[in-house]
């Protein structure tokens, strides 16, 4: 998720593959948080050894109850494709793009809603990415619009999703001073995303990998 936070938080090298982008500002201070043992989404223990192969689309999982500032809104232009596999990707993924902003919001790093969407790689490098508005005591505020998705889901359970996202009118706030920080619009504001994501037990997809490349001609209006 990447929303325009100014020069806050520049592009962030996460883990080993994958560079992430998630909120967009960016910022001149890369200071890491320590990398956790374990980063866990949705509890993804598996299914009882007789459950049918049905099962988990059964299962009406309890995802969190996401709730934030009245100066915070999306535009998600994601038209639904028909496809009940494909819909649900463009749902989670709508969800973990605003649990990424909670956890911002809340000045938590290990914040549970957004450890419900994301998983392993991009987990961690999520939970590096939150960990620096954190560190420099900043939070975000705008207006976010998301566009062109484009998803792939395959038969075992697996999916890769690639949209855009505009940051023209996101900013980093900062929370001591409450000074919100503007950046000019350029070609950096528009940031092209590519996922991949894994189908859990309970039915959610979880990304399991993210990267981000700003000022990508494709999204460029």
């Amino acid at each position: 998720m990447n929303r325009r936070r100014p020069t806050l938080l520049a592009a962030l090298t996460l883990t080993a593959a994958a560079a992430l982008t998630l909120s967009a500002c960016g910022s001149d201070n890369d200071s890491a948080a320590k990398d956790s043992d374990k980063i866990a989404g949705a509890d993804t223990s598996g299914a009882s050894p007789s459950a049918s192969p049905t099962e988990p689309e059964q299962l009406k999982a309890s995802r969190p109850k996401i709730e934030l500032p009245a100066d915070l809104s999306y535009t998600f232009e994601w038209p639904k494709t028909g496809d009940k596999d494909k819909d649900a990707v463009l749902a989670d993924s709508e969800q973990s793009i605003k649990a990424v902003d909670l956890a911002i919001v809340n000045q938590n790093a290990l914040d549970k809603a957004y450890l419900y969407y994301y998983e392993g790689e991009a987990a961690a490098g999520t939970q590096k990415f939150i960990q620096n508005y954190v560190d420099q005591k900043a939070g975000i505020t705008g207006s976010y619009r998301f566009y062109d998705p484009e998803v792939a889901v395959d038969g075992d359970g697996t999916a890769s999703f690639t949209y855009c996202e505009d940051q023209g009118k996101a900013y980093v706030r900062y929370l001591k001073t409450n000074k919100v920080r503007k950046t000019e619009v350029s070609a950096k504001s528009y940031v092209i995303y590519h996922t991949s994501l894994k189908k859990n037990s309970e039915g959610v997809w979880e990304i399991q990998k993210i990267s981000s490349q700003s000022g990508s001609d494709k999204c460029q209006p």
